[in-house]
């Protein structure tokens, strides 16, 4: 019985580390394949959230920001500015707008922000701690002080670098 209840535990824990790595992926209308994770809740209260993932190309990585609540569209195009995120290595890091979409029938906002190669280093070691993010339409600055799976990007940017070994 012993034996069995081992087993079934590895199988558990095999599955639940396979599960970590589970990189889905899309074509943009522009024919590009994009690589992802589901989004990881990183913040969470009654009046607002933040969910979190990495998107890659394969030649470069983004954050990808879900914040709720998030302005109409015709606000939130609008959002041009840069996404400022702390990491536990207590450095500040600047990441560059790239994109703002709104999926599913718009009813979740997506805010794309390209980590710099010379910063993938740290971020694939140091947990996030804050964020601040300029919110056109809502709030001047929005931050969000990570509460929840600080390590999300660690594991999703080992995943990718992991399969860009091979």
């Amino acid at each position: 019985m012993r034996k069995v209840s081992l087993i079934v535990v590895l199988v558990l824990i095999s599955a639940k580390l396979h599960a970590q790595c589970e990189i889905k992926n899309r074509v943009l209308a522009d024919g590009t394949m994009t690589y992802y994770f589901e989004p990881a809740d990183f913040y969470s209260t009654k009046s607002k959230s933040l969910k979190i993932n990495i998107v890659t190309d394969k030649e470069h990585f983004f954050i990808a920001l879900q914040p709720s609540p998030f302005p109409a569209k015709k606000e939130g195009v609008k959002i041009k500015d840069d996404l400022v995120i702390h990491l536990a290595d207590k450095k500040v890091y600047k990441l560059t707008h790239y994109d703002t979409q709104y999926r599913h029938n718009d009813s979740v906002m997506q805010v794309l922000y390209l980590i710099d190669q010379k910063d993938i280093d740290a971020f694939s070691k140091f947990e996030a701690i804050v964020a601040e993010i300029n919110m056109e339409g809502t709030e001047f600055v929005r931050s969000y002080d990570f509460k929840l799976h600080k390590d999300a990007i660690v594991k999703q940017l080992a995943c990718f670098l992991k399969k860009d070994d091979k």
